[in-house]
């Protein structure tokens, strides 16, 4: 059965983040694979198989989006129950759409809710993942401190968030990228412009990997591990809920 259910956001980031996430729904994956030349895929196959959840785990995905993460929880671990939640219903129809294409017996539900209030008792998952998503949460450690009170003793978060390479050639090449090139292109295919704009921006205001693992230790998770994927344009954060 697919689901989704409508609840008001309480998020405090400006409104017009859920407006733009809305307005570019339709081209949202197109723009992901091309922006970033097929490597979103590979990163997320990478977070899904670095949570090492049993065959029959208990998943939330945050701000799950068009719904990808969930397609590779299913893919490797098809006995999973996963739960995606998202505050842009236009992102979640087409989560919907898609799992009926890709995985329509797969065993879950989608709901509209914000991160910073996910609508589950405590302690009932055995992994949360969030993939490009948490840069968009204004207050980050009451995020992670939710988080924490979903999973189960001995559950994993999994953080997946695009990052800044630190050499110096790569990271003059990719900030002409991601601020000249990225908005060009993203707005010329999605005709919002403010939203390949927010993008880098974003980007470049999120924590130093070190900082948001602290971030992490603060709420509670132990055994944090972060690990740049593709030369640092991605980072992958991993910890635990202690048993």
């Amino acid at each position: 059965m697919h689901m989704v259910e409508l609840s008001m956001s309480k998020n405090t980031q400006p409104g017009f983040v859920k407006n733009m996430f809305g307005a570019i729904a339709p081209y949202y994956d197109f723009l992901n694979r091309l922006l970033s030349m097929r490597q979103d895929v590979c990163w997320r196959r990478r977070m899904v198989t670095a949570m090492n959840l049993s065959e029959d785990a208990r998943v939330m995905d945050a701000a799950c989006g068009t719904g990808d993460v969930m397609l590779e929880l299913w893919r490797q671990k098809p006995g999973a129950y996963v739960c995606g939640i998202d505050f842009s219903t236009e992102m979640l129809f087409i989560a919907v759409n898609k799992k009926g294409r890709a995985a329509g017996s797969a065993k879950g539900f989608f709901a509209a809710a914000d991160v910073l209030s996910p609508p589950f008792l405590p302690h009932i998952f055995d992994g949360i993942s969030i993939a490009f998503g948490i840069r968009n949460v204004a207050e980050r450690s009451r995020a992670l401190s939710e988080f924490f009170s979903l999973l189960k003793p001995g559950g994993v978060l999994a953080v997946l968030e695009l990052s800044t390479p630190h050499p110096r050639v790569l990271k003059a090449l990719y900030l002409y990228y991601f601020q000249k090139i990225l908005p060009a292109v993203g707005g010329l295919f999605s005709k919002n412009l403010a939203a390949y704009r927010y993008l880098p921006d974003s980007v470049l205001n999120f924590p130093e990997p070190e900082a948001f693992a602290g971030l992490m230790a603060a709420a509670g998770f132990r055994q944090v591990k972060w690990q740049p994927l593709s030369a640092g344009i991605a980072t992958l954060y991993i910890g635990q809920r202690p048993d």
